[in-house]
């Protein structure tokens, strides 16, 4: 019997080990080694899951982080996307990206928290507490720093074209995923993310000029 096991290095490597032997391999493997990792989780491995979770939960927070601008609702947002997942494990099929798909239930997520509370965005400074769930510290000051300075910018988005540019950086997907995620035309998701891209790099060009002076 052939034993597989995939782990993640902290320099991003992915390792693979056959038999107890151990190889080294670039990150393009992430596809694989989710596949490998839902495959597991749906046989009830637990260890499997909490790794799941682990290889995405700081980036789905800075997701939900930069579709909010609230950490209590991205906080929220993460906690129900992965017990939904782990809910409908037994029916899950990967047929495209994980981080994808978690990061468009993220985004469901979010949209629902918004709605259910009636909340309007709070301020930056709650953004600072993101810095504590980060697994480097040594990243998590300059990530909080980043993340005032993209949420504060994302803000100023209209909402549908927040979420496309979230979806496509953050959530690394295609167009068309997100198309048919939204259930919008696909030209309507371009149009989208190149506006909202523009108006993106204007603002926070702006934000590095009153920083300047």
């Amino acid at each position: 019997m052939v034993e597989i096991f995939f782990s993640l290095d902290p320099n991003g490597f992915s390792r693979c080990y056959i038999n107890d032997k151990r190889f080294l391999w670039s990150n393009k493997l992430g596809p694989i080694i989710d596949r490998y990792l839902v495959f597991r989780a749906r046989q009830g491995d637990s260890d499997a899951f909490c790794r799941i979770y682990e290889r995405y939960r700081d980036c789905l927070l800075v997701s939900a982080v930069a579709l909010s601008n609230d950490i209590n609702i991205a906080e929220d947002s993460v906690q129900d996307t992965f017990v939904y997942f782990a809910e409908h494990l037994d029916g899950f099929s990967l047929t495209g990206s994980l981080k994808g798909y978690l990061t468009t239930c993220v985004a469901n997520r979010v949209r629902y928290h918004i709605r259910s509370k009636q909340r309007q965005f709070s301020g930056l400074e709650e953004a600072d507490v993101i810095q504590s769930k980060l697994c480097d510290p040594s990243k998590g000051i300059i990530l909080s720093e980043q993340l005032k300075k993209l949420t504060l910018a994302l803000t100023e988005l209209p909402a549908e074209q927040r979420e496309v540019v979230v979806l496509h950086t953050q959530g690394e997907m295609r167009f068309g995923a997100i198309a048919k995620s939204l259930k919008v035309p696909l030209n309507t998701v371009k149009s989208r993310y190149r506006y909202g891209i523009g108006k993106l790099r204007s603002s926070l060009k702006s934000l590095k000029s009153e920083v300047e002076k």
